[in-house]
């Protein structure tokens, strides 16, 4: 999700054809997809051949996770550090969650065609995936946050970890 504002002289902003008021904020979905799967970071719902794939949700961040990180080695620390939050998980519990992973994009331990096991260091997501926003739409802003805004020019860009 990508969040913008600006803040211009005359306090408006032109997108697509469309004024918007200086405390425009803007949301962003977006679907990352690769092989013949999609995922909707929005949604958060993966899809495979065009049909819902149920998995639960910590596989989900898994899978996001590994995506987002796919131009590196993720290390099992990163995984707990980011799926679990730092709790304890046990190795078993991690392993069977990598494992629904993998099945859930069509991949196995054995192929290993989208995420592979790099021995000692951790996994690696190796497919080739595009980014592509399902939409752009304005959110509304409080009015009283409208008011309070500079009347300088500024633009503002918040980046959520959604990729490299």
């Amino acid at each position: 999700m990508i969040h913008v504002s600006f803040a211009g002289p005359k306090g408006v902003l032109n997108l697509r054809g469309q004024w918007l008021t200086v405390a425009a904020v803007f949301r962003m979905s977006l679907t990352l997809s690769f092989g013949d799967c999609e995922v909707s970071l929005d949604r958060r719902e993966l899809r495979r051949a065009r049909r819902p794939v149920r998995v639960q949700p910590q596989v989900f961040d898994l899978l996001v996770y590994l995506v987002q990180n796919r131009d590196r080695v993720v290390s099992k620390d990163d995984l707990i550090a980011s799926v679990w939050s730092g709790r304890l998980v046990s190795d078993s519990t991690l392993t069977s969650r990598i494992n629904a992973a993998r099945k859930a994009v069509g991949d196995s331990g054995g192929s290993q065609k989208l995420i592979r096991t790099i021995q000692r260091k951790g996994l690696r997501f190796i497919g080739i995936v595009n980014e592509r926003p399902d939409s752009i739409q304005p959110v509304a802003m409080p009015p009283e946050q409208a008011h309070n805004r500079p009347t300088t020019s500024r633009a503002r860009l918040c980046r959520c970890p959604i990729g490299p």
